[in-house]
């Protein structure tokens, strides 16, 4: 009796290890489409000379984008990891902020700023910059951030209208 009791444990282990190598891979699947509709967003904004766009429209459209990707794929593809990518940009952003932390200040480069000024300059302030990473710390760390968080949603308003239907 004890031998069968073994064997369905293996088989129940196998069948864990399989759902977590599938789910890791929707999670991957997820985050490329994700940045992907970003980095496709930000390539037409690029033919628009992206110095004549305001900051607050890219971060709007850094948000729709991705957003409305999300909804519609997991409309035709449902899948419970889809909301899961806004853990993705909560680590990617806390990568960057870290990196930005660590940097030295200097004149041209927040000087004398504090770590929240490095942070706020560099990723929120909508008309200054701190100068740290060459003035790119929004498509660097907020943007792509923004993106995953709004695919996250986007799929998971599509997971709640799906589950309301059945």
């Amino acid at each position: 009796m004890t031998i069968h009791t073994e064997e369905v444990d293996i088989l129940d282990d196998e069948e864990k290890v399989n759902d977590l190598a599938k789910q890791a891979l929707w999670v991957l699947i997820h985050t490329l489409l994700a940045i992907s509709s970003w980095v496709a967003m930000i390539l037409l904004i690029s033919s628009f000379r992206q110095e004549n766009v305001p900051v607050l429209v890219t971060l709007a459209l850094s948000f729709v984008v991705p957003f409305v990707v999300g909804n519609i794929f997991t409309r035709f593809r449902q899948n419970d990891m889809a909301p899961h990518t806004w853990l993705i940009g909560l680590i990617w952003f806390l990568i960057i902020c870290l990196w930005i932390l660590d940097m030295p200040t200097g004149p041209n480069q927040c000087y004398h700023c504090d770590a929240s000024e490095k942070i706020y300059l560099t990723f929120f302030s909508p008309s200054e910059d701190s100068g740290l990473i060459d003035g790119q710390g929004r498509f660097v760390g907020t943007w792509p951030a923004v993106a995953f968080i709004a695919y996250s949603i986007g799929s998971r308003i599509a997971l709640k209208k799906k589950r309301l239907a059945m």
